[in-house]
Formats: structure tokens, C-alpha cells, sequence
């Protein structure tokens, strides 16, 4: 009986858009205003879906294959190691028997291309076993020609691991074992300084893998717009076609450039966002439409939602981020430290089904993954709660907010991304910087906080100094630096670098890099990084332009703008882009619910030099 009521599985995260683009659209969708802008919100939140589908598939489909390549490499190591060389060696005495007392047996050979008795001997074996027709099996394969291969694929032992892997998927095929043959064949005459051309596509194109860094979910990828597909290799082995529907529908076979297009859609659904943020100021109409649900119901659902949301980050495994520190990017190094915690399911099938095994970690990692998991829970508490407070105490509409933490919930980014405390933390600060917008001084201390720790908010600055212009200015700036210092003052106990070093990586003082190995995303799979330049000036004019335009700000154009600023910082974010969706998201959802606000500006509202505005006093019109 309890295994039937207490055992859950995390669901399926394609069965989850599903079930929650239902649940959005039956609890929000206007039916009786078909065509309101509402309804177009609510598409635009639900179209963001598939690029996350897209873009995880085909990490989880990178991580399969570098998990793979390691214990593939783990296994062939101690195969040469303890067999293939020791036979090597035997029938090397026995061709060469004069320096038979020189090779010790068992010991490892650093190269056995220098070695000319070696390189016959390999020669002729391979000649007698491609002349004899012998059909090497799969495993005789992967010890007895580990170090030909490596330099056939231009040393990269990634490469021989893929295309071990690619023989060993086309079962039962003669002219896989034959093309293995003759990739070693040339992987000897290519050692002899014969410069021959692979006529196997697959040899050329893996020396660009790039799966070494396992665990490592960012790891810089090259481009693979050139890469042949295996599926087509196979139907032309075959003798079968494809028609174009078929490969369409089937879609792209490599993992990068199945992230490619996931990331080139995320983007072009954010700059419809974005679009729609910058033109948010312009309507003054805008009516009370509440979501289909009484207030209970939303506080039922929101909480059960929040519940089992949580209970995936306390059971998840931490994956330990093998790319740390400084080579994430700008912001703080102590931010950077914290393991990713997974609450999606990660297993070999696409999509998953099984949860992720238990890795093996230190001491300090296991330390490390319960401060990670205490704050990506933390965090997603104080977006729920801090939502609510805005809809109840600045909409005085808490039916309002409790819809925009329950759409919160819904959406398939929250329920992928719980456990990521770089995109949960900073999206909580700046919404209690919001929050707290009546009292510059905690306003600025929440955006300092947020600035400090991964770099980016820092622009939405001249944003909000230019809205406490008139009342407050000078205590919002004292609340940003004061945490600022404090944030650098901790750094100094940081002795993984110098403080120096850890200050310009914090401010982002660097120069943008344009080597696209150094990137994560979408800079990395194929767009040539020198784009990121424009984009940057283009960004750097929004933030002026914010800044001088309105005029006379309100709480609407605070949050319409913010919202605005942080999407635009996906286009240029070189390290993941496109995926930090917290950082706009619960403005962007209070901006979808908020009533007129054009009476909130900083002159009246600021705490200590205006009475605080009443009820009947809002503007808010009638649906």
C-alpha cells in the first residue's frame, strides 16, 4: 500500500508543458475578450516552452555522450593497459627477438609510432587482418587500435570514442566493420607522414567534439553547421532516401545544433517580449481582468505546486559545475562555486525518465550543495511571497498577485530551473527591490546585492536613479554602494585569486571576448562572437534611452522598463543567454496584471515626504 501511495516520479518534462500550457490557459486566458492583450501574453509565456525543450534535449543528449566517453575511456585504458600492450609487446619479442631484452613486459609504450619494429609489426597485422577479411570484434577494435585512432581523428580521444560509439550502433553491418579497418589502415599511413584524406565523414567531424568537461551543462561547443548527419550516412550505406519532411520532422541529430535552434527560437520569442515591454508605458487603459479562479483555489493550487517544486530540489542530486569561477563569466566568485542542482529527470531515453544517479562528492561539495539547495529554495520562496506582497499592498488586488505567483509555478522554465541559484536569487532581489521602491535606501541595498553578484542588473542603475531623481536619489545610491562594498569587502577572503582579479570580474571590467571557446549558448554554437559588439552598444543606448525617457516615471514604467533591460541583456549574455528567464519573469508577469499606475511616482510615494496613497485613489478601470 505505501509503495502505491507514496512513490512519485518527477514528470516528464515535454508531459509537463503539456499539463501546465492546459492549466495556464483554462485558469488566465480571457475567452470573453478573445483578442486582448492579456490573451497574447499568455501565448507569448506558453511559446517559450519549446526553445527550453529544444535547448535541454540537446544538453541532456551532450551529457549522455561525455558520460559515455568517460567511461568508455576508463574501460579502454585499463584494457591496453593490462592486454593489448602486453600482447603487443610478446609478438614484438618474437618479431625482433635481438631487443626483446629491452622492452619490459606489461610496460606501457609512450608512442608506438617512433618505434620501427612497432610500426611494421602494426602495419602488417592490420594489412594481414584487412587482406584475410577477418571481422575484428567490437571490443578487439577499441583496444587493439586506440592510439592509430586518436591520430586519425587528430589526437582527440573524444573522436575515437564517437565513432567506437556510431560502429557500435549500426548493428550487424559489414560496412561498419570494414570503414573501422580502413580508418585504422589510414591511421598508419597518416603516422608513416602519408597524407591521406578520410573518406569517412564521421572521422573528419569528430576531432570537433568537445565532451571532455562531463557534468559540465555549459561547456563552449563548436560549430557543427558542417557536420554530416548519422541518420543520412546510414540511409546512404542503405541505399534508402529520406524525404525532407521526414528529416524535419525528425529534426537535427547532433546536440549542438539541435541547442542552436533552441536557442534562435528563445530569442526571437524574447524580442517579441521585449517589444512588448518597451510599448507598455503607452496603455493607459487597462482593465481589471482577473484569472478565472476564486482566491482560494489559487492559494491551493499555488502552494501544492510550491510544495512538490521544492521537494525536487531537496532529492536532486548535485551535478559539480567542472567549469567554475571565473570562466563563467562576469559576477562574483563565491556565486559561481555553487553546484547546479537538477530537478528535472536525466536518463538516456530523450526526455528522461529516470533520476539522475548519486554522484560521489567531497566533503566541501556535499557542504556546497546544501548552501545551494537552502538558497534556490529560499529564493524561490521570497519570488512567490514577494509577488503576492506586490499584487496585495501596490495593486491592492491580491487576487492579482496570488495569479501571478500561481503563473509563476506553471511555467515549464520554473519548474526546470529550480534549483539554479543563479537565476533564482537576483530575480528575487530585484523583485523585493520593487517591493520596497517607497524606501530608496532597501531598494538600492536589494539591486546592489543583485549587481554584485552576477553583474548584469548593475545597468537597470541609471534606470532607478533617474526615477528617485526628484525625491530619494541620494538614498537609493547610499543602499547600492553600501552593499556593494560589503560584497568586495567578503571577496578578500577569497584566496583563490587576487582581489584585483576577483573586483574585475565582479564589475565586469574586462574586455568581451571574441574567442567563441570561451563562451556557453548560443555565442558558442556557431554565431561569430565579434556580433556581440553592436549588441552591447545597442544595449548600453536602451539603458540611456530608459534612463532619459519618460520623463516623469511611475511604478509601471519602473517595472515595464527593468523587465525590459534585463531581457535585452539575454542578447548579449555570452555565457548562456537566452536562459535566465527569472530575471524578467516576475516583473514581466506583474506587468501583465498590474492596474494603472500613473499616480505612483517617486515625489508621492517615498516614504517620509508624501502621506501614502489610499485605496480610492487608484485608477483602475472596470472590466
Amino acid at each position: 500500500m505505501s509503495e502505491i501511495l507514496l512513490y512519485y516520479r518527477r514528470p516528464d518534462p515535454t508531459t509537463w508543458v503539456y499539463l501546465s500550457s492546459f492549466l495556464t490557459i483554462g485558469l488566465f486566458f480571457v475567452f470573453h475578450r478573445f483578442w486582448s492583450i492579456r490573451n497574447l501574453d499568455i501565448v507569448l509565456l506558453i511559446l517559450l516552452a519549446p526553445g527550453l525543450l529544444m535547448v535541454y534535449e540537446g544538453r541532456r543528449r551532450q551529457l549522455a555522450e561525455s558520460e559515455m566517453i568517460q567511461t568508455e575511456m576508463t574501460q579502454m585504458e585499463a584494457a591496453e593497459g593490462e592486454s593489448t600492450l602486453e600482447e603487443f609487446n610478446r609478438e614484438g619479442a618474437q618479431t625482433n627477438p635481438a631487443n626483446s631484452s629491452d622492452a619490459e613486459p606489461g610496460l606501457r609504450q609512450p608512442d608506438v609510432g617512433f618505434n620501427s619494429s612497432s610500426l611494421e609489426f602494426g602495419e602488417r597485422a592490420e594489412s594481414e587482418r584487412i587482406e584475410n577479411s577477418i571481422e575484428p570484434q567490437a571490443g578487439e577494435v577499441a583496444q587493439t587500435s586506440f592510439l592509430e585512432m586518436t591520430k586519425a581523428v587528430g589526437g582527440s580521444f573524444v573522436g575515437f570514442v564517437s565513432q567506437a560509439i556510431e560502429g557500435s550502433s549500426e548493428v550487424g553491418s559489414q560496412d561498419t566493420d570494414n570503414s573501422s579497418a580502413q580508418d585504422v589502415n589510414q591511421a598508419g599511413k597518416q603516422r608513416d607522414g602519408e597524407n591521406q584524406t578520410s573518406t569517412e565523414p564521421e572521422t573528419q567531424n569528430n576531432g570537433n567534439s568537445n565532451l571532455d568537461s562531463v557534468g559540465d551543462l555549459n561547456a563552449p561547443l563548436l560549430d557543427s553547421s558542417s557536420s554530416p548527419d548519422p541518420a543520412e550516412s546510414i540511409n546512404v550505406i542503405s541505399g534508402e532516401s529520406e524525404s525532407f519532411l521526414t528529416r524535419t520532422l525528425r529534426g537535427p541529430e547532433d546536440p549542438r545544433q539541435l541547442q542552436r535552434w533552441g536557442f534562435v527560437y528563445l530569442f526571437t520569442i524574447e524580442l517579441v517580449l521585449l517589444l512588448r515591454l518597451m510599448l507598455d508605458p503607452l496603455m493607459v487603459r487597462r482593465p481589471l481582468l482577473d484569472p478565472n479562479l476564486t482566491t482560494g483555489g489559487l492559494y491551493f493550487i499555488g502552494i501544492s505546486l510550491f510544495i512538490f517544486m521544492m521537494a525536487n530540489v531537496v532529492t536532486s542530486s548535485p551535478r559539480v559545475q567542472v567549469q567554475q569561477g571565473p570562466e563563467l563569466g562576469p559576477g562574483y566568485a563565491m556565486m559561481n562555486l555553487l553546484p547546479a542542482i537538477p530537478t528535472r529527470p536525466v536518463s538516456d531515453q530523450p526526455g528522461g525518465v529516470i533520476p539522475p544517479r548519486v554522484s560521489e562528492l567531497t566533503p566541501n561539495q556535499v557542504q556546497l550543495a546544501k548552501i545551494a539547495k537552502t538558497l534556490a529554495i529560499l529564493a524561490q520562496f521570497f519570488i512567490v511571497v514577494g509577488i503576492v506582497l506586490v499584487g496585495s499592498r501596490h495593486f491592492f488586488n491580491v487576487r492579482a498577485g496570488v495569479g501571478c505567483s500561481l503563473l509563476y509555478l506553471l511555467l515549464p522554465y520554473t519548474a526546470q530551473m529550480t534549483g539554479r541559484v543563479d537565476h533564482a536569487l537576483p530575480a528575487a532581489l530585484i523583485l523585493w527591490a520593487v517591493l520596497c521602491y517607497r524606501r530608496p535606501l532597501l531598494s538600492g541595498a536589494f539591486l546592489g546585492l543583485a549587481g554584485g553578484l552576477v553583474y548584469y542588473p548593475l545597468f537597470v542603475l541609471p534606470l532607478w536613479v533617474s526615477f528617485y531623481w526628484k525625491r530619494g536619489a541620494r538614498k537609493f545610491c547610499i543602499g547600492v554602494a553600501s552593499m556593494l562594498i560589503l560584497l568586495m569587502v567578503a571577496l578578500s577572503f577569497d584566496s583563490s585569486a587576487s582581489l584585483t582579479d576577483h573586483l574585475y570580474r565582479m564589475f565586469g571590467l574586462l574586455k568581451p571576448d571574441r574567442d567563441p571557446q570561451e563562451f556557453r549558448g548560443l555565442w558558442a554554437l556557431g554565431w561569430n562572437p565579434i556580433w556581440r559588439l553592436p549588441v552591447i552598444v545597442g544595449f548600453a543606448i536602451l539603458a540611456t534611452f530608459f534612463a532619459i525617457w519618460p520623463a516623469r516615471k511611475n511604478l509601471g514604467t519602473l517595472m515595464s522598463s527593468s523587465a525590459a533591460l534585463m531581457v535585452a541583456a539575454q542578447f548579449w549574455h555570452g555565457y548562456g543567454g537566452g536562459l535566465y528567464i527569472a530575471w524578467f519573469m516576475p516583473l514581466l508577469l506583474l506587468v501583465v496584471f498590474r492596474p494603472n499606475l500613473q499616480d505612483r511616482i517617486a515625489a508621492k510615494v517615498v516614504v517620509g515626504t508624501h502621506p501614502p496613497i489610499l485605496l480610492g485613489e487608484t485608477e483602475t478601470e472596470p472590466a
